[in-house]
């Protein structure tokens, strides 16, 4: 089990020996259960989110050509559907929104067809499944990229398969429609006056934005794991990305060419978080408990995500369909249920798993708060022998403060900030240093969400750390959710600290952004400087808890323009959106921001709803590119980079600069990425390297002083010549190994804790948890 683990693998037969056998059990769905859905049935993927509208095959909206015929039955969509089995046979569908999907059936008696929107081909749909059974109701094809306009589907039946020799068919038993908005419907209009609001004059060429690509699935959660793939992890809902037949909550996305791959999770990773370790393995954990009481006609799987430790071993493959997430709560679990919790890599390698509720819900309260740390792997701390360390910090922290901010720091200890207070602890003397509270009451952690940012580190200021945190609310977070309203305004506040002793006797130093946020994603960019982006002008995280809610969303005025901070610019003047788009698409609670290897900014989610919906704020699938003017310039380049950069180890790389570009104008960064979900961008890190020569293109650099500046692990180099970075190349930085391992810490956390241990205490029997 050890060598499983600590070891980069790929899933194969041997995956197997470790696999517990346990016994059969009818499945139940962990996501929305509607008052109508209350009883187990087979699982269909059809699904009409709030906002959408359905028409079925018999509408007279729908044209067809050629011979299609006519089948009734209870298990259709509206009891009919339509089919043919003549080649070249067409239905046609005209309609004015922003997505389309396409229902049908599948089986062994199907075959291809082509898909055309708007007289451009583009897809062929196979609906064969091996089943001599059909699956009814069947997600054959989806678009939720269109503009908003009229739009004419067309579907054209093959009529052949390879191989095959009948004429295959196909059928269609309804169209979904996603009818888009407008105006305030979409934050724009009154929306966008507000997010343009006291900002400088903008050069439009400076910075881009397009809308390329969709990713399938909510993107909750989001990390860079290669040069050309993120994985996205959402929770268990009706995302129109399906995989074993039913729809994905996560995917891998090609940063190459926008396709998606759906990932199989087995339990549900609603609000978990994450980091990779010191070996390149990402571990992801916590989760969601099943839906108590009822299971739902989406019925498949109920995994009790709580206390789930979640393996992705490395996949640095340009292709990804041998990419697995590994689980299995008997070998490898948490010895506490986890929501909201927050991951980091520490400096031997290993995650620090800090905080969260011990159930799902909105504000944390001292009944369900779990004011604790583990680690993965287990470690024994001051005699814990691998179970968790009560933290006083989130016990006096109550109420809000879910998904804690926390950074690894140079000298080993890690910095944390919840609701108005922060500290500095040290995690293996197990003690905590306060700090000088935030100013002006502002509460940075959800669901009063602020964001952060370590800012970056240098050897020219002997990596002194330094924190600035960004936005958030000044609710008092033991009001009552009938007396909070999504109109309460949202804080403009940065607070930035230099964390030595003079620093902290200093305390924090006060800054505005343009706009007030919440919910916002601050973005470390390999120049140093950083972007603000996403969120919201007012109310505070999560939905269906407050007054005033806009659809479900507990906030409002989406902030649309984003914003760029210059650490080293001059006090009070260093915010700027000067060059910076205007997005039309808002961006509110679970949405995601991340810098990718190549240098742009993808900008993904927003789905402030219990399941997918297609209301005002409902749940968005289109992904965003800002790309810095740096893209548009001419940059530097990296050849082959070493495989492995060892700690304060000399390393060389063939790089393109400039002719004539001197020493002191080039930089090279090590990148942490980070793991970003709910505002909190885990492990999130830049760290400038000492360079040594410049010689007829070789630049001759060293690795980071030691484990402390950089926790061992993976990370992306770029160099930086005259303020522009090359494209980042993906490096591990220490020796590869896996963390320590601790065997007896490890025996004790499965002897000590139980499978789902949370259902457990609720008077269930062991036979009902989820294994």
């Amino acid at each position: 089990m050890r060598e499983l683990i600590w070891r980069s693998f790929r899933p194969t037969v041997s995956l197997l020996l470790f696999l517990v056998p346990v016994l059969a059990k009818e499945p139940a769905w962990n996501g929305h259960t509607t008052p109508t859905a209350q009883k187990k049935a087979p699982f269909t993927p059809y699904y009409v989110p709030p906002g959408a509208k359905s028409y079925d095959s018999t509408s007279p909206l729908i044209s067809y050509k050629g011979t299609w015929t006519d089948h009734y039955s209870t298990a259709y969509i509206g009891k009919s559907l339509r089919a043919t089995s003549e080649p070249l046979a067409e239905v046609s569908f005209s309609f004015t929104g922003t997505g389309v999907e396409w229902f049908g059936s599948m089986d062994n008696q199907h075959g291809p067809a082509i898909v055309i929107i708007d007289g451009k081909r583009v897809a062929e749909v196979d609906t064969y499944s091996a089943r001599m059974a059909p699956l009814r109701q069947q997600r054959l094809f989806w678009a939720f990229d269109l503009a908003l306009a009229h739009h004419t589907l067309k579907i054209v039946n093959v009529g052949a398969r390879t191989g095959y020799q009948r004429p295959t068919k196909i059928d269609l038993d309804a169209f979904v429609v996603t009818r888009g908005c407008a105006g305030l419907a979409c934050g724009t209009g009154r929306d966008s006056v507000l997010a343009a609001a006291n900002l400088p004059a903008r050069r439009d060429m400076d910075w881009t934005l397009t809308q390329e690509g969709t990713t399938g699935v909510h993107a909750m959660q989001l990390v860079v794991i290669s040069d050309t793939h993120a994985l996205i992890v959402d929770k268990v809902e009706h995302n129109p990305l399906t995989i074993d037949g039913h729809p994905a909550w996560a995917a891998l996305y090609s940063l190459e060419d926008n396709a998606v791959t759906p990932l199989r999770m087995q339990s549900n990773s609603f609000c978990a978080g994450g980091t990779f370790l010191s070996n390149g393995t990402l571990v992801n954990v916590g989760g969601n408990p099943v839906v108590e009481d009822y299971t739902s006609a989406a019925d498949f799987g109920d995994v009790d995500g709580l206390q789930a430790v979640r393996l992705f071993a490395p996949c640095d493959s340009s292709s990804v369909e041998d990419c697995a997430m590994y689980e299995n709560h008997d070998r490898m679990r948490m010895a506490s249920p986890r929501w909201y919790n927050t991951v980091i890599r520490i400096n031997d390698g290993s995650a620090m798993i800090i905080g969260g509720s011990k159930k799902g819900g909105w504000m944390n309260n001292a009944t369900v708060n779990n004011p604790t740390v583990e680690y993965y792997p287990p470690k024994s701390i001051q005699g814990s022998n691998g179970m968790p360390i009560d933290i006083s910090f989130l016990v006096k922290t109550l109420n809000s403060n879910l998904f804690p901010i926390a950074f690894s720091l140079p000298n080993g200890k890690i910095f944390m900030a919840a609701n108005r207070d922060a500290m500095i602890y040290d995690w293996q003397a197990n003690t905590e240093q306060d700090l000088p509270q935030l100013p002006n009451d502002v509460r940075v952690t959800y669901p009063m969400t602020g964001t952060a940012v370590l800012l970056p580190l240098s050897p020219e200021n002997n990596y002194t750390p330094e924190i600035l945190i960004c936005g958030g609310s000044t609710l008092d977070d033991h009001t009552p959710g009938y007396e909070i309203s999504s109109q309460n305004p949202a804080s403009s506040q940065c607070s930035r600290m230099v964390l030595d002793d003079a620093g902290i006797a200093a305390g924090w130093l006060v800054e505005y952004m343009p706009q007030a946020r919440v919910m916002p994603d601050a973005v470390l960019l390999p120049t140093g400087q950083v972007l603000i982006v996403n969120g919201g002008a007012t109310g505070i995280s999560g939905y269906g808890n407050v007054v005033e809610q806009v659809g479900a969303s507990n906030a409002d005025y989406p902030v649309l323009t984003p914003v760029l901070y210059d650490p080293a610019g001059i006090p009070q003047r260093r915010f700027s959106a000067l060059g910076m788009p205007t997005s039309a698409i808002p961006r509110l609670y679970h949405s995601v921001a991340t810098l990718t290897p190549k240098g742009a900014v993808m900008v993904a989610g927003s789905n402030p709803n219990l399941d997918r919906s297609e209301v005002k704020y409902g749940t968005e699938y289109r992904v965003e590119w800002l790309r810095p003017p740096y893209m548009s310039q001419e940059r530097p380049a990296v050849g082959a980079v070493p495989r492995r950069i060892d700690f304060d180890e000399s390393f060389q790389l063939d790089v393109e600069v400039p002719n004539g570009t001197a020493l002191d104008n080039v930089k090279v960064s090590i990148m942490d990425l980070g793991y970003v979900t709910h505002a909190v961008h885990a492990n999130s890190r830049l760290v400038y390297l000492v360079t040594t020569t410049l010689e007829n293109g070789i630049l001759t650099a060293r690795g980071p002083p030691n484990g402390n500046i950089y926790p061992p692990g993976p990370g992306w180099l770029y160099i930086i010549v005259n303020g522009v970075p090359s494209e980042g190349k993906k490096v591990m930085i220490g020796s590869g190994n896996g963390p320590p391992v601790d065997e007896d810490a490890i025996r004790h956390v499965l002897e000590s804790s139980a499978v789902d241990q949370y259902e457990i205490s609720k008077g269930k029997s062991a036979a009902d948890s989820s294994e």
